[in-house]
């Protein structure tokens, strides 16, 4: 355990450079992303809290005069990765791209102020990232929920942190594609085609971009020009305990958040509207194709991760988690292996990814603690046994993707050190 903890601090020590961490040594990933460097911090507080703020301090020196966090921002102008700068062309302060990805800050900020006492100095910069993220969460409701519904929506799948998931298949499957679209990806560069999304899929998400860029990423426009718009149950799951654990922090601290409380029983209620009693699941909803999405996901079991006030349908969730990966030696695989949507090594079409497992732990820890320490243990076999990498195989724990992979070491810290 200790020359594991000791290979886990140095994996982020490695990827770290003028204030923030990448996701992994190698030029798959050679920027700053926005919920890996939340994950990242939450490890560096175990051994680093100086690293731990600054991680996301430097991530919000990226944030746009609206409110809006990127999902990258680009520190060093490297075009090893595409899309880069020049393809994005936007940022305030950094160039970085013009879409965002969950916004757990705050759930990351409250577990680090659960867990460790911090000075004077330290709390005053701390509560200066609560008050920006204030403002992130309310440009979500502002722009990504302007009819006041209660869910927000995500305009690209990347904004998901599941970029290839097949939740995306049917709204993608909608989009006319750009014609004559040209670009030369790089990620096939340094990982195998098998493992990575498909080229329809990168059409779609350039087409997506394009479109934005056109806007000027304009968030009072992109709502109704997306040609992608999601209520994804993963998605506001982690964003409604981002609202709960803002308010949380805020009223400890004396931060007026009134603007976020009066609209979490709002989201809570929606997001319970989506539950299927049949199957006792949560399934995302296509705002704009207006269909239901019942794709055997695991990130629709986020929702125990939201807190929901519901004991019985928590309950009935977790029932059907328990069933979700009893064939295989090792879980939680991105998507149902029964599923005809599975493949068990392509990106978030199957494979084990930690990040999962720990929100999922997390969820579980005050619902079923027996349950959620199963779960901590099989993680830390899987990592005992075959490192830090991206994601695994859930049938042979075979690693794949990137290794020395940055918040499968942050995850580890925190996993040990409770």
């Amino acid at each position: 355990m200790s020359l594991l903890k000791r290979e886990a601090e140095n994996i982020l020590l490695n990827n770290r450079r003028e204030g923030y961490t990448l996701p992994t040594n190698n030029k798959l990933y050679p920027a700053q992303w926005n919920w890996d460097s939340a994950y990242i911090a939450l490890g560096y507080s175990y051994f680093n809290k100086e690293y731990a703020i600054v991680e996301l301090e430097k991530l919000f020196e990226g944030q746009w005069s609206d409110g809006m966090v990127p999902h990258i921002l680009f520190h060093h102008k490297d075009e090893n990765y595409f899309p880069n700068h020049n393809t994005w062309q936007c940022g305030d302060k950094i160039p970085s791209s013009g879409i965002t990805q969950p916004p757990i800050v705050s759930s990351i900020l409250k577990l680090m102020l659960d867990k460790h006492e911090f000075s004077s100095s330290e709390m005053e910069r701390i509560l200066n990232l609560v008050k920006k993220t204030k403002n992130y969460l309310e440009w979500f409701y502002k722009f990504r929920d302007p009819n006041d519904t209660g869910l927000v929506s995500i305009l690209h799948p990347w904004e998901s942190g599941t970029d290839n998931s097949p939740l995306w298949d049917f709204p993608l499957s909608k989009i006319l594609i750009e014609e004559n679209l040209e670009y030369k990806r790089r990620d096939l560069d340094v990982s195998s085609s098998d493992v990575r999304p498909l080229k329809r899929d990168y059409d779609c998400y350039i087409t997506l971009l394009n479109k934005f860029r056109n806007e000027k990423y304009n968030p009072e426009k992109l709502y109704d020009i997306s040609m992608f718009n999601v209520a994804d149950i993963g998605f506001n799951s982690l964003f409604l305990k981002a609202c709960k654990d803002l308010v949380y922090i805020a009223t400890k601290n004396n931060i007026e958040c009134t603007s976020i409380e009066k609209k979490i029983t709002k989201t809570e209620n929606k997001l319970i509207s989506l539950y299927n009693k049949g199957d006792n699941s949560f399934y995302s909803f296509d705002v704009l194709n207006k269909q239901s999405l019942e794709i055997p996901s695991i990130t629709n079991y986020f929702i125990l991760f939201a807190d929901l006030k519901n004991e019985e349908i928590n309950n009935s969730v977790i029932q059907s988690l328990k069933k979700y990966n009893s064939n295989e030696k090792y879980f939680f695989s991105s998507i149902k292996p029964d599923s005809k949507y599975f493949e068990e090594i392509r990106y978030w079409r199957g494979p084990v990814w930690i990040n999962c497992n720990w929100i999922l732990y997390k969820g579980l820890l005050e619902k079923d603690l027996e349950f959620a320490n199963k779960i901590k243990s099989h993680t830390l076999d899987l990592i005992h046994e075959k490192d830090f990498h991206e994601y695994y195989s859930c049938k042979s724990g075979t690693p794949y993707g990137a290794n020395n992979f940055s918040w499968s070491a942050a995850l580890y810290l925190d996993l040990i050190n409770n």
